[in-house]
């Protein structure tokens, strides 16, 4: 299942990567791909998705939650 992450604060390529790595540190995340320019992480996941889970995995890595589509 593919869902896509709003985030505010993305600004460059080292944020892409921060993202990256924290979503994916994630068990249910199967990857990851952050877009500064789009303000967006897509990322791929199994069945047991916790939106929860990534909002915290984004605030902890110093960045704003906004929504999950």
């Amino acid at each position: 299942m593919t869902k896509t992450v709003h985030i505010k604060g993305i600004m460059c390529a080292h944020c892409e990567m921060r993202v990256k790595k924290a979503l994916e540190a994630l068990p249910f995340v199967e990857s990851a791909v952050a877009s500064h320019d789009n303000g967006t992480a897509v990322i791929n996941t199994s069945a047991d998705f916790n939106a929860d889970a990534v909002k915290a995995a984004i605030t902890e890595a110093g960045y704003e939650f906004v929504k999950v589509d």
